[in-house]
């Protein structure tokens, strides 16, 4: 079995919410904003720059600190833990993908990819588990002989793969991803967005946060904020390669309606 398949594998039980979000407020920018996102789901967050799509990631997610509401992740509240607590839920709960990939030039592709599962457990054999999974994981992903490399040296889209690979070393229930095509091109982000879809057919959740409706029509459901709140929800369905074109025309034609 893969690596990715390991994961978390889809049954044929009815879809149950893996998040939920209360009457999510921050400051003057996120308004009362609920919604929930279901187990092997993956969602699009789109709007335009300054709508507060980023902003609702960085506080579903607990890296930002929410005024008033209430996100819970299966049984456990984020907003209201502490900061240790919500670190540690990130941690072994939650995986991430940023546009900017933050990985350290120290350190060659393998190495970044183990760095936050060695700094979880300091255990040896855990470690050569990890190291396993890493290097499978790294073939399923096609950059297996990137490993020894320096992140200077290679392609943009082989970076994010191996981010993607590292938000996966400790099998998160979510993977949450901010812009994560934002600054490749478009070859790139076909490399890239294959790579999720994997993830997402073998059952993990994906919250992605995108300006690109490209991207956004490869996902089951597209939410819509402007000024904090949601404006709008669009059902797509799960992807099929044969319904591209119709995929994306029917988001454009919805994006438009929106006011995009």
């Amino acid at each position: 079995m893969s690596a990715v398949s390991d994961v978390n594998r889809k049954g044929n039980k009815k879809m149950e919410n893996l998040l939920r979000v209360i009457n999510l407020c921050k400051k003057n920018i996120l308004k009362n904003i609920s919604f929930s996102v279901s187990k092997g789901e993956m969602l699009a967050i789109m709007g335009p720059s300054g709508s507060g799509k980023s902003t609702l990631l960085y506080n579903v997610s607990g890296m930002d600190q929410a005024d008033s509401g209430e996100v819970w992740l299966s049984d456990t509240e984020i907003v209201g833990l502490c900061e240790d607590d919500k670190a540690r839920l990130r941690l072994y709960k939650m995986g991430f993908v940023f546009q900017q990939m933050n990985m350290l030039a120290n350190l060659n592709i393998l190495d970044n990819i183990l760095l936050p599962s060695f700094h979880a457990n300091k255990n040896r054999e855990f470690q050569a588990e990890q190291k396993k999974k890493a290097l499978q994981l790294m073939s399923e992903f096609g950059i297996s002989d990137l490993a020894d490399r320096k992140i200077t040296e290679v392609s943009g889209g082989q970076l994010q793969r191996a981010c993607i690979c590292r938000s996966m070393m400790l099998s998160p229930q979510i993977l949450f991803a901010d812009e994560p095509t934002g600054a490749l091109n478009r070859t790139a982000s076909e490399e890239v967005l294959r790579a999720f879809q994997r993830i997402n057919e073998a059952g993990t959740t994906i919250l992605m946060v995108t300006h690109d409706s490209y991207v956004a029509s490869k996902c089951q459901r597209l939410l819509y904020i402007l000024d904090g709140e949601i404006r709008g929800e669009l059902k797509t369905g799960p992807y099929s390669p044969e319904e591209s074109d119709a995929r994306q025309q029917q988001t454009s034609e919805w994006l438009k309606k929106m006011g995009w």
